[in-house]
């Protein structure tokens, strides 16, 4: 792929690493896998194909790979997952419909967000059962929506990992998509090893930074650590 400017680039460790997935979970999502002679074909396609026979994954990718694991941690099936992407596709017209801001769940059930006028042109939102294909009212919110910033077409732009309290925010249009503090556009990780190398005050001065904006980088990269080994 020639241009990966506002895309992102990840390989499954380094999203692994951001989302606390193991990424050999994340690669049999994308490549698909075979258990007792039975293949499993991929959840979806990624956004990235370096033709090097790696996988590797975009934004939207990653943030495909953060509901697939809230809804499988929640008791639902790979294949479940699979239909439910493969009928919200046909009802968005989207290739990654799980990274949209559409999606709900109970736990049991995953349902689509969508929006419908009644004959006097009252618009009202409504929940579209994947599985029933029945509309139910709504009733719940996905907390994980909630640290992400969409687009007027509900496409992600932007996720704040830590919420945005926390000023750490990834972007596929800043630094690739590595994780940086808002009010830089340096990698946390290169933060926080100059921090570590240099201290604070004078990883500050190197990177014209504020002293708070290594601190936070030094923080959300010592977070990550315990989680990414476990």
């Amino acid at each position: 792929m020639d241009n990966l400017i506002g895309l992102g680039l990840y390989t499954p460790a380094e999203a692994g690493r951001l989302l606390h997935i193991p990424p050999a979970k994340i690669s049999r999502w994308l490549r698909g896998h075979e258990i007792g002679g039975v293949h499993y074909a991929p959840l979806w396609t990624s956004q990235i194909d370096l033709e090097d026979g790696h996988t590797y994954l975009g934004f939207r990718d990653l943030m495909e790979a953060r509901v697939v694991d809230k809804f499988i941690g929640l008791g639902m099936s790979a294949q479940r997952v699979r239909a439910a992407i493969a009928l919200a596709r046909e009802v968005l017209g989207d290739d990654r419909p799980l990274s949209t801001n559409r999606f709900r769940t109970d736990g049991r059930d995953i349902f689509l967000n969508v929006v419908e006028a009644d004959e006097q042109g009252r618009e009202r939102e409504k929940l579209l059962n994947l599985f029933k294909r029945q509309y139910e009212f709504k009733q719940f919110i996905d907390p994980l929506l909630k640290t992400i910033g969409f687009d007027n077409r509900g496409a992600p732009l932007q996720w704040w990992p830590i919420g945005k309290r926390g000023h750490i925010v990834v972007d596929p249009n800043r630094a690739f998509g590595q994780p940086i503090v808002n009010e830089t556009s340096v990698p946390t990780a290169v933060l926080d090893a100059a921090g570590r190398q240099e201290g604070v005050a004078a990883a500050a001065r190197l990177y014209d930074v504020p002293p708070a904006a290594i601190k936070r980088a030094m923080q959300f990269e010592s977070d990550l650590q315990p989680r990414a080994s476990a």
